[in-house]
């Protein structure tokens, strides 16, 4: 097999593997009475970015988010279909696509300082999609929405978003001595 074959195998192969880390981590779930549960979904999307850089990174999330639409319950408490993206927690998802974009933007970046911060602004962008959503649907006012839905789990995607950028360094590390690391 050609090299380049091969690099492109080993990413596809990668793409799929996040794409279900992300559907098992989405399964550790709290339920909330907001509707909003607590997950290690935002962890599974940073790492997922960090250690696949933003362009594969986007890729695993939209393969994951397309298992979700056609129906398998890859989402949160088994959660599946088009009808998910539509109710109140939907804009979560729409936001992970971002902060998954941010989180690998940082990770391609030279100054790896700005992993962290790209990653934080990407989760704040996350939960500004997810409180909009909630609150169109809902009826409740935007900053209401905020506060019930964003605002109880802020510091705990911080944490994952930080977590996530410390452990895909030790991921790349151990793929890089593996000779899985893509070109």
């Amino acid at each position: 097999m050609r090299q380049e074959d091969k690099n492109k195998v080993q990413k596809l192969v990668m793409i799929g593997v996040f794409a279900a880390l992300l559907a098992v981590f989405s399964q550790i779930s709290i339920p909330t009475p907001t509707g909003v549960p607590i997950t290690l979904q935002t962890f599974a999307v940073a790492l997922c970015a960090y250690v696949l850089g933003w362009r594969l990174g986007v890729l695993a999330m939209s393969v994951y988010l397309a298992l979700g639409a056609v129906g398998l319950p890859v989402f949160s408490g088994f959660g599946a279909g088009f009808g998910t993206f539509l109710n109140v927690t939907g804009g979560f998802l729409w936001g992970f696509l971002l902060m998954a974009l941010l989180c690998g933007l940082g990770a391609q970046m030279e100054k790896p300082v700005l992993a962290i911060p790209l990653g934080i602004l990407g989760m704040l962008i996350c939960h500004l999609c997810g409180a909009l959503q909630f609150g169109l649907l809902s009826g409740n006012p935007l900053l209401e929405s905020f506060l019930l839905v964003s605002v109880p789990y802020l510091l705990k995607d911080a944490i994952s978003v930080v977590l996530a950028c410390l452990a895909a360094k030790a991921v790349r590390l151990s793929l890089k001595k593996a000779k899985l690391a893509g070109s």
